[in-house]
């Protein structure tokens, strides 16, 4: 509403505007000012919407879902030109940058071998071969987003997909101590999926789980199975450090960059390949304490 106390309708539009964590959100003013001067003003400030009291409720709610499937089919198209502009680089890079790591790593590895163990420079033969290795898992997720979309779907089930997805890290969740905790449901059915692309996805969740713990003192991995509204539901808890809540609506993006997870993708790859199964993804996380990933997917096979 443009009359408030205090501060006005305006200020609180601009405020919101500038603000990097509330920009996105569509905003609808309401006011009893008809006159075209101030309908550009509300809009000038960064209103989306302009509604003149009195106002009819069912035309409010037409205009909130107008700004809402706005809003979403615009984050939708964002999305979609971020990824076209990835896949345009993939192949580029993926040549361009594999082979000459190839090559570093290997001269480096020969250097390593002709030093003596106690010789100072090793630790910088390390350093080099830590980040190459960084740098060519960082190419492999390049080279699989490529085929992050169901191009070989057989029957499989939630708990199996969870299962071989946990099988991968099981000596690092035993050398760093954490607890795990299981919980799945009983006698899911089979469904057509994208097998590997599938496993590779819900392992990047809880890979981005653990790395979320390195640095926390207690380590607790939670990951359930279940069914919500006709859709099984796959839940990946951690006890990390928790996400910024400046950053949750970046963390799928790809290459993005926080304190807590480094630069790449992962979990792109995962939303990518979780909405080609016509599934969906979401976090909710608190700082301090944790996130919880949860996946959403069909369970009838005419819905994929």
């Amino acid at each position: 509403d443009i009359m408030m106390p205090k501060i006005d309708g305006y200020e609180v539009c601009r405020r919101l505007k500038e603000d990097e964590a509330t920009r996105h959100i569509p905003i609808l003013m309401l006011t009893a000012k008809s006159k075209v001067p101030e309908k550009v003003r509300g809009l000038d400030t960064g209103a989306d919407s302009y509604l003149t009291k009195p106002f009819d409720y069912s035309e409010l709610a037409a205009a909130v879902r107008s700004l809402l499937a706005r809003r979403n089919a615009s984050m939708q198209l964002a999305q979609k030109e971020k990824l076209a502009a990835l896949d345009q680089m993939m192949d580029e890079v993926s040549h361009e940058v594999r082979n000459p790591l190839v090559t570093i790593g290997g001269f480096a590895r020969r250097i390593g071998k002709s030093l003596a163990e106690d010789d100072p420079n090793r630790k910088y033969i390390d350093i080099i071969l830590a980040n190459v290795a960084s740098l060519e898992k960082m190419v492999t997720q390049l080279v699989a987003m490529k085929s992050a979309m169901v191009s070989n779907p057989r029957p499989a089930d939630v708990n199996a997909i969870v299962r071989l997805a946990l099988a991968r890290f099981d000596r690092r969740i035993k050398e760093e101590n954490i607890a795990l905790s299981l919980r799945f449901m009983d006698d899911p059915p089979l469904i057509p999926v994208d097998h590997d692309n599938l496993v590779t996805a819900v392992a990047n969740i809880i890979e981005n789980g653990i790395e979320a713990m390195e640095s926390s003192s207690r380590r607790e991995l939670s990951v359930s199975t279940g069914m919500e509204d006709d859709r099984f539901v796959i839940a990946i808890t951690d006890s990390g450090r928790g996400i910024p809540p400046e950053a949750l609506n970046n963390i799928f993006d790809p290459f993005f960059t926080s304190k807590i997870y480094g630069p790449g993708l992962g979990l792109t790859f995962a939303r990518k390949t979780i909405q080609s199964h016509s599934g969906s993804i979401s976090v909710q996380s608190e700082p301090g304490k944790g996130s919880c990933f949860t996946v959403r997917l069909p369970s009838k096979p005419d819905s994929l």
